[in-house]
C-alpha cells in the first residue's frame, strides 16, 4: 500500500493532539496546520467534516533530503490527515518512498526511507490509542 493509516476512536480534537505528540516523539514537528472544515466555512459558508492537514516535518531528514536534491522541497512536509468517517477519525499519510517515484536519484531514497520507519513507528503507537 501507499499510505499509512489508522483509525482512532477518539474525539476529533483529541485525536489531533495525540497525534501531535505521538509525531513528535518520533521527530516530526508540526509546522503548518491546515483546518479543512474552519476554511471551507468561512470561505464558501459550506458545513464539512472535521478535517485537519498537518505538516509534519523531521528538521534532520528535511535538511538532508533537500541537500541532496533540492527538488525534495516539493515534497515537505509530510501532510499528515486527521479527518471524521462514520467509524471514527482516520490518520493517513502517503508513504515517503512511495512519493519518492517522482525522482529517479537514488540517494534521496535512503532519506525517504528513514523517514518512512519513523513514521510507521508513530502509527504504531497510533494504533494501540
Amino acid at each position: 500500500t501507499n499510505v499509512l493509516s489508522v483509525t482512532l476512536d477518539l474525539p476529533f480534537d483529541t485525536a489531533v493532539s495525540q497525534v501531535r505528540d505521538i509525531l513528535a516523539k518520533h521527530g516530526f514537528g508540526i509546522i503548518t496546520e491546515i483546518d479543512v472544515t474552519g476554511t471551507l466555512k468561512s470561505k464558501l459558508d459550506v458545513d464539512f467534516k472535521n478535517y485537519a492537514i498537518l505538516g509534519a516535518c523531521n528538521p534532520e531528514l528535511a535538511h538532508n533530503a533537500i541537500d541532496t536534491d533540492d527538488r525534495m522541497g516539493l515534497l515537505l512536509p509530510c501532510n499528515v490527515i486527521v479527518y471524521e468517517n462514520g467509524e471514527g477519525i482516520n490518520v493517513e499519510t502517503l508513504k515517503p518512498t512511495r512519493m519518492l517515484s517522482f525522482f529517479e536519484d537514488s540517494q534521496t531514497h535512503e532519506v525517504a526511507k528513514r523517514a518512512e520507519t519513523d513514521l510507521e513507528k508513530a502509527f504504531r503507537e497510533l494504533r494501540k490509542l
